[in-house]
């Protein structure tokens, strides 16, 4: 199990040179009040450790949602009603493209975690058995999501805008279909890149992600710009071009992402000499974890339609308005989503050494800096509410009734933050069933229902809605904190490494400098 000496890049924290636990899965009951922190630990250690990781996973994801935004405004400037209709269209495919990709999503939830267990337990070889079953399996995935998807793309449209009753025009809803057809192109190259950006966090790295991202991020908005109006000499191809941008910024990402993990230069790798043959067992660990999430995110997808259907009857004023605010909101969900990437590592990490004391204090500084910063941020959009609305819009309804919903979401930051944070080490633990069961509930039944109440019943319109949310979102944070606080995820942790993993070395490798 010993992890061979290598020049290999590493991303190091403090765990590293931490002995090995010797927890067992039934101690951890015992174990009551506050952790201590180690003698020979030191808080700023541990500040940076989560740091490291969480900040340019917030880079990538703010990076990732102002190119959706910038996507949205270039097709929206499309001369005549082509703008509207290319927003419409781009509207309606994103959500068949999400629900393709689901398994693969939850796929690579379950990698994370697996190979941040293997990271812990210093086992090199294992978490490259991990990562090549993903990178397998996520190929056929990929090519299944693509057949299935250029077979149905018209049907799955046609759902998402009503079916008969629709009022979608013509020329929108075959706008939309080409535009999911040329995305389905690129869901090979993105399921590679998706493989290795949950390997890269597993073992801690998020700053190769960022930098491949980001270079997509670039590539997308420049081939936006020659494709969609047609510049030096490319026909103009209006809502198409935008889609063929995207497929081609993902090609990029892919190709950098395949050549950072090529060879032996990093903790997880290929090279020509792998075998790419499918274990059972080892996805069988993978599905434990990644099941619960596919069905989470289900269940999530099928709330947000609803949610989305009752708040569209509020007219076009208000739909707008709360298309305006689910932007805001989904540019500040980054931040718990940050944190939620190093809980998921540093979790995993600490768990695979057996350090249930390490995993209680890492979730407990990543608490403390998430609420932090998400405080700030949530007093910034309360503050300045009314100049954020009028970035999108300078209608004096749109303003007005952005203004009240953003109240809303500024209190939802801290709360938001932390629902994300104590599901990420839940994740990082291979605690999945829980956070499905509980999305299942909230999304379908307090979320979507309480909105149509509120609206429908009460008459309490987008005020109504953003409660609804609000309310969700505070059920969802208590019932993860109960979750968190039994500490059953330990247990089940603990005792899968006790099962599975081989026995514990007399001396932690020591990593090179």
């Amino acid at each position: 199990m010993e992890e061979k000496k290598t020049k290999s890049k590493i991303v190091h924290t403090t765990l590293d040179r931490l002995p090995y636990g010797d927890y067992t899965a039934e101690n951890v009951t015992e174990r009551k009040g506050k952790i201590a922190i180690p003698p020979d630990v030191r808080k700023r250690e541990l500040i940076r450790d989560v740091a490291i990781i969480a900040w340019p996973s917030l880079v990538e994801l703010i990076l990732a949602q102002l190119t959706s935004m910038a996507d949205q405004v270039m097709v929206g400037r499309i001369p005549g009603r082509a703008g509207v209709q290319g927003l419409s269209a781009v509207g309606l495919a994103m959500q068949p493209k999400f629900l393709l990709m689901i398994m693969v999503m939850a796929l690579n939830v379950g990698s994370t975690a697996v190979i941040a267990r293997y990271r812990g337990q210093q086992n090199r070889e294992k978490a490259n058995q991990v990562f090549r079953q993903a990178l397998l399996m996520n190929f056929v995935l990929g090519v299944i999501c693509l057949t299935i998807g250029r077979l149905s793309s018209s049907a799955l449209i046609r759902l998402m805008s009503g079916g008969k009753n629709a009022s979608i025009d013509a020329d929108t809803l075959r706008m939309a279909t080409n535009y999911l057809n040329i995305q389905l192109y690129g869901f090979i190259p993105l399921m590679f890149t998706f493989t290795i950006t949950a390997a890269l966090r597993g073992i801690g790295d998020s700053r190769v992600p960022l930098f491949y991202n980001t270079t997509a991020n670039v590539v997308n908005v420049i081939f936006n710009y020659i494709m969609i109006y047609g510049k030096f000499g490319c026909p103009a191809m209006g809502v198409e071009g935008a889609s063929w941008a995207t497929d081609i910024g993902q090609c990029v990402a892919s190709a950098i992402a395949i050549y950072s993990v090529w060879g032996r230069k990093r903790y997880v790798g290929i090279d020509v000499h792998d075998k790419f043959t499918f274990d059972g067992e080892i996805m069988k660990n993978v599905a434990k974890i990644g099941f619960p999430a596919m069905v989470e995110q289900v269940f999530m997808r099928i709330g947000a339609i609803i949610f989305t259907r009752a708040v569209s009857g509020l007219g076009t004023v208000m739909f707008a308005t709360h298309n305006i605010c689910m932007n805001i909101q989904a540019m500040s969900m980054m931040i718990g989503q940050a944190f939620a990437v190093s809980t998921t590592t540093l979790m995993g990490q600490s768990l695979g050494k057996w350090r249930y004391d390490m995993a209680v204090i890492y979730m407990r500084f990543t608490r403390i800096l998430g609420f932090c910063v998400a405080a700030c941020v949530g007093t910034l959009v309360i503050i300045f509410r009314h100049t954020i609305v009028g970035i999108y819009n300078t209608t004096p309804e749109v303003i007005a009734a952005g203004s009240a919903i953003l109240l809303v979401i500024g209190f939802a930051q801290p709360i938001q933050a932390e629902q994300f944070i104590i599901s990420g080490g839940l994740r990082g633990a291979g605690d999945t069933r829980f956070s499905a069961v509980v999305t299942a509930i909230t999304a379908l039944f307090i979320r979507s229902g309480l909105a149509v109440i509120m609206i429908r019943v009460f008459h309490w319109g987008l005020w109504g809605a953003w409660i609804a949310m609000l309310t969700d979102q505070i059920i969802r944070t208590l019932l993860m904190y109960y979750r968190y606080s039994t500490g059953k995820w330990a247990r089940m942790a603990l005792r899968h490494a006790r099962e599975k993993m081989p026995p514990v070395p007399e001396e932690p490798a020591v990593p090179e400098a």
